[in-house]
Protein backbone atom coordinates (compact mmCIF):
# COMPACT_ATOMS: atom_id res chain seq x y z
CA UNK A 1 0.00 0.00 0.00
CA UNK A 2 1.11 3.95 -1.08
CA UNK A 3 1.93 5.33 2.56
CA UNK A 4 0.29 8.60 1.32
CA UNK A 5 -2.95 6.78 0.29
CA UNK A 6 -4.51 5.34 3.24
CA UNK A 7 -6.90 2.64 2.43
CA UNK A 8 -10.45 1.94 3.35
CA UNK A 9 -9.53 -0.77 5.60
CA UNK A 10 -12.18 -1.44 7.82
CA UNK A 11 -15.97 -1.38 8.19
CA UNK A 12 -15.57 1.40 10.36
CA UNK A 13 -13.94 3.76 7.75
CA UNK A 14 -15.88 2.66 5.11
CA UNK A 15 -19.76 2.60 5.65
CA UNK A 16 -19.62 1.58 9.33
CA UNK A 17 -21.94 -1.50 8.85
CA UNK A 18 -19.91 -4.83 9.77
CA UNK A 19 -21.53 -7.98 10.00
CA UNK A 20 -21.04 -9.25 13.25
CA UNK A 21 -18.63 -10.14 15.06
CA UNK A 22 -17.14 -13.76 15.93
CA UNK A 23 -18.94 -16.51 14.63
CA UNK A 24 -22.03 -15.58 13.39
CA UNK A 25 -20.32 -13.09 11.22
CA UNK A 26 -18.00 -15.63 9.76
CA UNK A 27 -21.31 -17.53 9.11
CA UNK A 28 -22.94 -14.57 7.31
CA UNK A 29 -20.00 -13.54 5.42
CA UNK A 30 -19.66 -17.17 4.04
CA UNK A 31 -23.42 -17.22 3.21
CA UNK A 32 -23.10 -13.98 1.14
CA UNK A 33 -20.34 -15.31 -0.52
CA UNK A 34 -22.24 -18.30 -1.45
CA UNK A 35 -25.32 -16.41 -2.81
CA UNK A 36 -22.50 -14.37 -5.20
CA UNK A 37 -21.70 -17.65 -6.35
CA UNK A 38 -24.55 -19.30 -6.76
CA UNK A 39 -25.72 -15.88 -8.97
CA UNK A 40 -22.46 -16.50 -11.25
CA UNK A 41 -22.79 -19.92 -11.36
CA UNK A 42 -26.54 -20.29 -12.73
CA UNK A 43 -25.82 -16.65 -14.78
CA UNK A 44 -22.41 -17.51 -16.41
CA UNK A 45 -23.17 -20.52 -18.92
CA UNK A 46 -26.26 -18.12 -20.12
CA UNK A 47 -24.30 -15.06 -20.19
CA UNK A 48 -21.73 -16.93 -22.50
CA UNK A 49 -24.36 -18.26 -24.89
CA UNK A 50 -25.28 -14.51 -25.79
CA UNK A 51 -21.97 -13.20 -26.09
CA UNK A 52 -21.45 -15.98 -28.50
CA UNK A 53 -23.78 -14.60 -31.05
CA UNK A 54 -22.04 -12.00 -31.22
CA UNK A 55 -19.92 -11.45 -34.66
CA UNK A 56 -16.24 -11.41 -34.75
CA UNK A 57 -14.10 -9.94 -33.08
CA UNK A 58 -16.97 -8.29 -31.21
CA UNK A 59 -17.55 -12.20 -29.47
CA UNK A 60 -13.22 -12.00 -28.07
CA UNK A 61 -13.39 -8.33 -27.10
CA UNK A 62 -15.98 -9.18 -24.71
CA UNK A 63 -14.74 -12.44 -23.91
CA UNK A 64 -11.71 -10.37 -22.95
CA UNK A 65 -13.78 -8.28 -21.00
CA UNK A 66 -15.60 -10.63 -18.94
CA UNK A 67 -12.01 -12.29 -17.88
CA UNK A 68 -12.63 -15.21 -20.26
CA UNK A 69 -9.51 -14.83 -22.02
CA UNK A 70 -6.67 -12.80 -21.72
CA UNK A 71 -5.60 -10.13 -24.27
CA UNK A 72 -3.97 -12.82 -26.53
CA UNK A 73 -6.97 -14.85 -26.80
CA UNK A 74 -6.18 -17.58 -23.83
CA UNK A 75 -8.61 -19.01 -21.57
CA UNK A 76 -7.99 -16.82 -18.55
CA UNK A 77 -9.85 -16.96 -15.09
CA UNK A 78 -10.08 -12.88 -14.42
CA UNK A 79 -11.90 -11.41 -12.05
CA UNK A 80 -15.34 -11.09 -13.27
CA UNK A 81 -16.99 -8.44 -10.89
CA UNK A 82 -18.68 -9.26 -7.93
CA UNK A 83 -21.97 -10.25 -9.55
CA UNK A 84 -24.11 -8.20 -6.74
CA UNK A 85 -26.36 -7.77 -9.58
CA UNK A 86 -27.06 -11.48 -10.61
CA UNK A 87 -27.37 -12.84 -7.13
CA UNK A 88 -29.88 -10.42 -6.45
CA UNK A 89 -32.20 -10.85 -9.42
CA UNK A 90 -32.17 -14.73 -8.32
CA UNK A 91 -33.09 -13.54 -4.63
CA UNK A 92 -35.82 -11.32 -6.16
CA UNK A 93 -37.18 -14.50 -7.69
CA UNK A 94 -38.07 -16.35 -4.53
CA UNK A 95 -39.23 -13.18 -2.87
CA UNK A 96 -41.70 -13.51 -5.38
CA UNK A 97 -42.49 -17.31 -4.75
CA UNK A 98 -40.91 -18.65 -7.40
CA UNK A 99 -37.46 -20.79 -7.73
CA UNK A 100 -34.34 -18.99 -8.36
CA UNK A 101 -33.92 -19.84 -11.77
CA UNK A 102 -36.92 -17.98 -13.51
CA UNK A 103 -34.67 -15.18 -12.36
CA UNK A 104 -31.76 -16.32 -14.59
CA UNK A 105 -32.85 -14.30 -17.91
CA UNK A 106 -33.10 -11.25 -16.12
CA UNK A 107 -30.01 -11.30 -13.88
CA UNK A 108 -28.19 -11.59 -17.24
CA UNK A 109 -30.11 -9.28 -18.92
CA UNK A 110 -28.97 -6.66 -16.21
CA UNK A 111 -25.50 -8.29 -16.37
CA UNK A 112 -24.97 -6.79 -20.24
CA UNK A 113 -26.14 -3.65 -19.78
CA UNK A 114 -24.11 -3.48 -16.75
CA UNK A 115 -21.22 -4.10 -18.83
CA UNK A 116 -22.12 -2.70 -21.53
CA UNK A 117 -21.92 0.74 -19.04
CA UNK A 118 -18.72 0.04 -17.78
CA UNK A 119 -16.94 -0.53 -21.61
CA UNK A 120 -18.30 3.13 -22.10
CA UNK A 121 -17.47 4.01 -19.12
CA UNK A 122 -14.03 3.06 -18.86
CA UNK A 123 -13.27 4.87 -22.51
CA UNK A 124 -15.08 8.25 -21.50
CA UNK A 125 -13.65 8.67 -18.20
CA UNK A 126 -10.02 7.12 -19.46
CA UNK A 127 -9.73 4.55 -17.39
CA UNK A 128 -6.90 1.87 -18.34
CA UNK A 129 -7.51 -0.66 -15.57
CA UNK A 130 -10.14 -2.76 -14.62
CA UNK A 131 -10.40 -5.18 -12.44
CA UNK A 132 -6.17 -5.34 -12.54
CA UNK A 133 -6.31 -5.62 -16.06
CA UNK A 134 -5.90 -3.33 -18.94
CA UNK A 135 -9.63 -2.04 -20.09
CA UNK A 136 -10.97 -2.82 -23.57
CA UNK A 137 -10.48 0.24 -25.04
CA UNK A 138 -6.80 0.18 -24.08
CA UNK A 139 -6.13 -3.32 -25.65
CA UNK A 140 -8.55 -3.34 -28.43
CA UNK A 141 -9.17 0.37 -29.06
CA UNK A 142 -12.37 2.95 -28.69
CA UNK A 143 -14.43 1.67 -31.57
CA UNK A 144 -14.54 -1.80 -30.18
CA UNK A 145 -15.16 -0.94 -26.73
CA UNK A 146 -18.26 1.28 -28.17
CA UNK A 147 -19.31 -1.61 -30.27
CA UNK A 148 -19.15 -3.98 -28.03
CA UNK A 149 -20.96 -1.85 -25.22
CA UNK A 150 -23.85 -1.57 -27.95
CA UNK A 151 -23.79 -5.18 -29.24
CA UNK A 152 -24.24 -6.14 -25.19
CA UNK A 153 -27.31 -3.50 -24.68
CA UNK A 154 -29.25 -5.05 -27.21
CA UNK A 155 -28.45 -8.59 -26.54
CA UNK A 156 -29.88 -7.89 -22.95
CA UNK A 157 -33.16 -6.57 -24.35
CA UNK A 158 -33.29 -9.39 -26.99
CA UNK A 159 -32.99 -12.10 -24.15
CA UNK A 160 -36.08 -11.12 -22.45
CA UNK A 161 -37.94 -10.69 -25.05
CA UNK A 162 -37.08 -13.77 -26.68
CA UNK A 163 -39.44 -15.30 -23.59
CA UNK A 164 -42.28 -14.17 -25.29
CA UNK A 165 -44.52 -13.98 -21.90
CA UNK A 166 -46.57 -10.75 -20.55
CA UNK A 167 -43.87 -11.26 -17.85
CA UNK A 168 -41.08 -10.22 -20.04
CA UNK A 169 -42.32 -7.61 -21.37
CA UNK A 170 -42.89 -5.69 -18.31
CA UNK A 171 -39.45 -6.78 -17.57
CA UNK A 172 -38.37 -5.37 -20.69
CA UNK A 173 -39.97 -2.03 -19.58
CA UNK A 174 -38.23 -1.90 -16.37
CA UNK A 175 -34.83 -2.58 -18.02
CA UNK A 176 -34.99 -0.09 -20.54
CA UNK A 177 -35.97 2.47 -17.92
CA UNK A 178 -33.36 1.64 -15.84
CA UNK A 179 -31.12 2.07 -18.49
CA UNK A 180 -32.10 5.33 -19.82
CA UNK A 181 -31.85 6.35 -16.09
CA UNK A 182 -28.39 5.09 -15.98
CA UNK A 183 -27.05 6.85 -19.00
CA UNK A 184 -28.69 10.13 -17.60
CA UNK A 185 -26.32 9.78 -14.92
CA UNK A 186 -23.14 9.27 -17.09
CA UNK A 187 -24.23 12.11 -18.72
CA UNK A 188 -24.20 14.10 -15.75
CA UNK A 189 -21.02 13.18 -14.25
CA UNK A 190 -19.69 13.80 -17.04
CA UNK A 191 -20.73 17.29 -17.23
CA UNK A 192 -19.68 17.81 -13.35
CA UNK A 193 -16.04 17.22 -13.73
CA UNK A 194 -16.31 20.78 -16.11
CA UNK A 195 -18.30 22.59 -13.15
CA UNK A 196 -16.46 24.19 -10.28
CA UNK A 197 -19.56 23.10 -7.57
CA UNK A 198 -22.08 20.90 -7.70
CA UNK A 199 -24.40 20.25 -4.88
CA UNK A 200 -24.91 17.29 -2.97
CA UNK A 201 -28.71 16.92 -4.15
CA UNK A 202 -27.27 17.23 -7.56
CA UNK A 203 -24.66 14.51 -7.30
CA UNK A 204 -27.34 12.43 -4.94
CA UNK A 205 -29.41 12.19 -7.92
CA UNK A 206 -26.68 11.90 -10.34
CA UNK A 207 -25.57 8.45 -8.26
CA UNK A 208 -29.13 7.54 -7.49
CA UNK A 209 -29.36 7.30 -11.79
CA UNK A 210 -25.96 6.14 -12.68
CA UNK A 211 -26.15 3.58 -9.99
CA UNK A 212 -28.86 2.93 -7.92
CA UNK A 213 -31.38 2.30 -11.11
CA UNK A 214 -29.69 -0.69 -12.50
CA UNK A 215 -29.36 -2.07 -8.95
CA UNK A 216 -33.06 -1.68 -8.90
CA UNK A 217 -33.81 -2.78 -11.50
CA UNK A 218 -31.72 -6.51 -10.51
CA UNK A 219 -33.61 -6.68 -7.26
CA UNK A 220 -37.39 -6.42 -9.05
CA UNK A 221 -36.74 -7.98 -12.24
CA UNK A 222 -36.55 -11.91 -11.21
CA UNK A 223 -39.62 -10.80 -9.28
CA UNK A 224 -41.54 -9.89 -12.09
CA UNK A 225 -40.69 -12.92 -14.11
CA UNK A 226 -41.36 -14.83 -11.24
CA UNK A 227 -45.13 -13.85 -11.64
CA UNK A 228 -44.80 -10.58 -8.94
CA UNK A 229 -47.40 -7.94 -8.95
CA UNK A 230 -46.18 -4.42 -9.19
CA UNK A 231 -46.18 -3.18 -6.14
CA UNK A 232 -44.02 -5.93 -4.62
CA UNK A 233 -41.63 -5.23 -7.87
CA UNK A 234 -41.77 -1.63 -6.95
CA UNK A 235 -41.17 -2.30 -3.22
CA UNK A 236 -37.87 -4.24 -4.42
CA UNK A 237 -36.81 -1.83 -6.32
CA UNK A 238 -36.89 0.90 -3.95
CA UNK A 239 -34.59 -1.42 -1.57
CA UNK A 240 -32.28 -1.89 -4.70
CA UNK A 241 -32.30 1.77 -5.09
CA UNK A 242 -31.39 2.95 -1.77
CA UNK A 243 -28.61 -0.12 -1.32
CA UNK A 244 -27.33 1.53 -4.92
CA UNK A 245 -26.63 4.76 -3.08
CA UNK A 246 -24.86 3.15 -0.06
CA UNK A 247 -23.19 1.08 -2.52
CA UNK A 248 -21.75 4.60 -4.64
CA UNK A 249 -21.02 6.01 -1.58
CA UNK A 250 -18.53 3.20 -1.03
CA UNK A 251 -17.46 3.43 -4.30
CA UNK A 252 -16.99 6.93 -3.84
CA UNK A 253 -14.64 6.53 -0.60
CA UNK A 254 -12.54 3.91 -2.43
CA UNK A 255 -12.56 6.02 -5.64
CA UNK A 256 -10.28 8.15 -3.04
CA UNK A 257 -8.89 5.98 -0.60
CA UNK A 258 -8.72 2.93 -1.86
CA UNK A 259 -5.53 0.49 -1.60
CA UNK A 260 -4.97 0.09 -6.08
CA UNK A 261 -4.27 -3.62 -4.70
CA UNK A 262 -7.45 -4.37 -3.88
CA UNK A 263 -9.95 -1.88 -6.14
CA UNK A 264 -7.48 -2.44 -9.71
CA UNK A 265 -7.52 1.09 -10.27
CA UNK A 266 -4.66 4.16 -10.08
CA UNK A 267 -4.10 5.82 -6.48
CA UNK A 268 -6.42 9.07 -6.03
CA UNK A 269 -8.77 7.77 -8.88
CA UNK A 270 -11.55 9.69 -8.92
CA UNK A 271 -9.07 13.13 -8.00
CA UNK A 272 -6.99 12.24 -11.01
CA UNK A 273 -10.32 12.11 -12.77
CA UNK A 274 -11.67 15.88 -11.39
CA UNK A 275 -15.28 13.73 -10.16
CA UNK A 276 -17.27 15.63 -8.09
CA UNK A 277 -18.09 12.60 -6.21
CA UNK A 278 -19.95 12.42 -2.88
CA UNK A 279 -16.51 13.32 -0.76
CA UNK A 280 -15.51 15.89 -2.70
CA UNK A 281 -19.21 17.49 -3.09
CA UNK A 282 -20.10 17.31 1.03
CA UNK A 283 -16.13 19.32 1.68
CA UNK A 284 -17.46 21.93 -0.29
CA UNK A 285 -20.25 22.14 1.04
CA UNK A 286 -19.50 22.18 4.56
CA UNK A 287 -17.72 25.30 5.09
CA UNK A 288 -14.86 26.61 6.63
CA UNK A 289 -10.80 26.80 5.97
CA UNK A 290 -10.23 23.45 4.40
CA UNK A 291 -12.95 23.38 3.05
CA UNK A 292 -12.19 27.12 1.52
CA UNK A 293 -8.85 26.12 0.41
CA UNK A 294 -9.95 23.05 -1.19
CA UNK A 295 -12.76 25.07 -3.33
CA UNK A 296 -9.32 26.85 -4.30
CA UNK A 297 -7.14 24.38 -5.58
CA UNK A 298 -10.25 22.72 -7.45
CA UNK A 299 -10.59 25.68 -9.35
CA UNK A 300 -7.00 25.91 -10.00
CA UNK A 301 -7.24 22.55 -11.13
CA UNK A 302 -9.83 22.77 -13.97
CA UNK A 303 -7.43 25.78 -15.57
CA UNK A 304 -4.32 23.78 -14.97
CA UNK A 305 -2.55 22.73 -18.00
CA UNK A 306 -0.32 20.86 -15.77
CA UNK A 307 -2.89 18.74 -13.66
CA UNK A 308 -1.99 15.85 -15.60
CA UNK A 309 1.46 15.74 -14.68
CA UNK A 310 0.15 16.16 -10.79
CA UNK A 311 2.32 13.94 -8.17
CA UNK A 312 1.37 11.77 -6.00
CA UNK A 313 1.24 14.23 -3.06
CA UNK A 314 -0.36 16.87 -4.26
CA UNK A 315 -3.27 14.58 -5.06
CA UNK A 316 -2.66 13.22 -1.40
CA UNK A 317 -2.90 16.93 -0.51
CA UNK A 318 -6.45 17.14 -1.91
CA UNK A 319 -8.01 14.49 -0.17
CA UNK A 320 -6.26 15.56 3.13
CA UNK A 321 -8.37 18.72 2.74
CA UNK A 322 -11.43 16.56 1.87
CA UNK A 323 -11.20 14.81 4.82
CA UNK A 324 -10.44 17.58 7.31
CA UNK A 325 -13.48 18.95 5.85
CA UNK A 326 -15.59 16.18 6.89
CA UNK A 327 -16.00 15.01 3.36
CA UNK A 328 -15.30 11.17 3.84
CA UNK A 329 -17.14 11.00 7.36
CA UNK A 330 -20.21 12.46 5.54
CA UNK A 331 -20.23 9.63 3.00
CA UNK A 332 -19.65 7.11 5.08
CA UNK A 333 -22.59 8.47 7.29
CA UNK A 334 -24.54 8.86 4.09
CA UNK A 335 -23.87 4.80 3.39
CA UNK A 336 -25.16 4.04 6.52
CA UNK A 337 -28.39 5.84 5.88
CA UNK A 338 -29.24 4.88 2.65
CA UNK A 339 -28.21 1.38 3.95
CA UNK A 340 -31.13 1.35 7.10
CA UNK A 341 -33.34 3.28 4.55
CA UNK A 342 -32.94 0.10 2.04
CA UNK A 343 -33.47 -2.13 4.79
CA UNK A 344 -36.87 -1.04 5.84
CA UNK A 345 -38.31 -1.28 2.25
CA UNK A 346 -38.21 -5.07 2.93
CA UNK A 347 -40.49 -4.62 5.26
CA UNK A 348 -43.59 -3.84 3.17
CA UNK A 349 -42.74 -7.15 0.97
CA UNK A 350 -44.52 -10.43 1.96
CA UNK A 351 -41.88 -12.71 1.68
CA UNK A 352 -40.03 -15.52 3.32
CA UNK A 353 -37.55 -14.56 6.33
CA UNK A 354 -34.85 -16.63 4.46
CA UNK A 355 -34.88 -14.86 1.77
CA UNK A 356 -35.56 -11.17 3.81
CA UNK A 357 -32.30 -12.49 5.80
CA UNK A 358 -30.26 -12.54 2.61
CA UNK A 359 -31.19 -9.81 0.96
CA UNK A 360 -30.26 -7.86 3.77
CA UNK A 361 -26.70 -10.13 4.57
CA UNK A 362 -26.08 -8.69 0.93
CA UNK A 363 -27.12 -5.48 1.55
CA UNK A 364 -24.48 -5.59 4.84
CA UNK A 365 -22.23 -6.98 1.51
CA UNK A 366 -22.50 -3.95 -0.47
CA UNK A 367 -21.51 -1.14 2.24
CA UNK A 368 -18.51 -2.95 4.46
CA UNK A 369 -16.17 -3.87 0.98
CA UNK A 370 -12.44 -3.07 -0.08
CA UNK A 371 -13.40 -2.82 -3.82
Amino acid sequence: MNPGNPAVDNADRTAGTAPAAGPAGGTAQADTLALLERGRALSTPVLRAAVDRLAPPMDTVAAYHFGWIDAQGNPSDGDGGKAVRPALALLSAEAAGAPAEAGVPGAVAVELVHNFSLLHDDLMDGDEQRRHRDTVWKVHGPAQAILVGDALFALANELLLELGTVEAGRATRRLTTATRKLIDGQAQDISYEHRERVSVEECLEMEGNKTGALLACAVSIGAVLGGADDRTADKLEEYGYHLGLAFQAVDDLLGIWGDPESTGKQTWSDLRQRKKSLPVVAALAAGGPASERLGTLLAADAKSADFDTFSEEEFAARAALIEEAGGREWTAEEARRQHAIAIRALDEVDMPARIRDQLVALADFVVVRKR
